[in-house]
C-alpha cells in the first residue's frame, strides 16, 4: 500500500540506458504499518508535512513509497516510512526511481516498533547514505529499541553519517532538520513537529479539525446570543409599542 500526495506535473520518463522491459512494481505486497503504534505517527507526518509545503509545488511529500536505486534491478528497492525530496515536482507517484528523478530523498524518517525494523534500520542506514539522502532520522515510538527514541543523522562530506546535535527545548527530546526547517520533537508518547521560525507546533490532522471544530462552535455560539439578544430586544420593543398605544407613559431611560 503506497500513500500519495495530490500533486501537481508529469512523472518522468526512462532515460538512455534503462531497459524498457524491466518493471518496477508499486507494491511489495506489506502492509503500511504493523500496528497503531508505527501507523498513527507515520499518517500524523505525512499529513503535516504534506500541508506544511502544500505551497510549495517543488517539494514531494510521500510515505511507504518503494524507492528503486539501482537502474535495471528491480531488486534494489527500500520503502522508508516517510521521505521528503525538495527541488522535484510534486506529482503522483507508483514509486520513486532515483536515476529518473535525478536524485535521491532528502529526508527519510522511519518508525521503529520491533526488534526486526531495529535492525533494519542498520541496513538501511547504509542504503540511505549510499543513495544520498540528506537526513535519515529514526524514531522508536515503544522506547524500547533506540535509545534515545528520536535519532537523527546527516550526511558529511565524506558520504558517512554524523549525529545531529540533540538538545531539550519546548521539554521534549528533540533535533533540528536543516532539510525541513523544522524541530523534530518527541512530546510524552507522541511525535511531533515545531516550526522554530514561526514559534507554533505543527497540528495533526486530527488536531486541524479539533481547531476548526471549536471556532466553528464558538462562531455559532455567538450567532446564537446575537439572535438572542435580537429576539429579546424585539419583545421589549412589541411590550413598549402596546404600552404607548394604551396611554401608559415609559419611564425615561437613565
Amino acid at each position: 500500500m503506497t500513500t500519495q500526495t495530490v500533486s501537481i506535473g508529469a512523472a518522468p520518463g526512462p532515460i538512455a540506458g534503462e531497459d524498457p522491459g524491466i518493471i518496477y512494481p508499486s507494491s511489495d505486497g506489506e502492509r503500511i504499518a504493523e500496528s497503531d503504534t508505527q501507523y498513527i505517527p507515520l499518517e500524523d507526518t505525512y499529513m503535516v508535512l504534506s500541508s506544511h509545503f502544500s505551497d510549495r509545488p517543488e517539494v514531494y511529500v510521500s510515505a511507504d513509497l518503494l524507492i528503486y536505486y539501482e537502474m535495471n534491478n528491480p531488486r534494489r528497492r527500500v520503502a522508508p516510512d516517510v521521505l521528503v525530496a525538495m527541488g522535484i515536482p510534486d506529482h503522483p507517484r507508483d514509486n520513486y526511481l532515483v536515476w529518473r528523478e535525478g536524485k535521491a530523498p532528502d529526508f527519510v524518517l522511519e518508525i521503529i516498533v520491533n526488534r526486526t525494523q531495529a535492525r533494519d534500520a542498520i541496513t538501511k542506514r547504509d542504503i540511505y547514505a549510499a543513495m544520498g539522502v540528506t537526513e535519515y532520522w529514526r524514531y522508536d515510538p515503544t522506547g524500547r529499541y533506540r535509545h534515545p527514541p528520536l535519532i537523527g543523522e546527516t550526511l558529511d562530506n565524506r558520504g558517512q553519517y554524523r549525529r545531529l546535535d540533540r538538545s531539550d527545548a519546548y521539554d521534549a527530546p528533540q533535533g533540528y532538520s536543516q532539510v525541513l526547517g523544522l524541530d523534530l520533537c518527541v512530546v510524552g508518547d507522541k511525535f511531533r513537529l515545531f516550526n522554530p521560525m514561526c514559534q507554533t507546533w505543527l497540528l495533526t490532522a486530527v488536531e486541524s479539525y479539533a481547531a476548526r471544530r471549536a471556532a466553528e462552535k464558538q462562531a455559532e455560539e455567538a450567532i446564537r446570543e446575537r439572535q438572542a439578544t435580537a429576539a429579546a430586544e424585539a419583545r421589549i420593543a412589541e411590550m413598549e409599542r402596546m404600552l404607548r398605544e394604551r396611554g401608559i407613559a415609559l419611564p425615561d431611560a437613565a
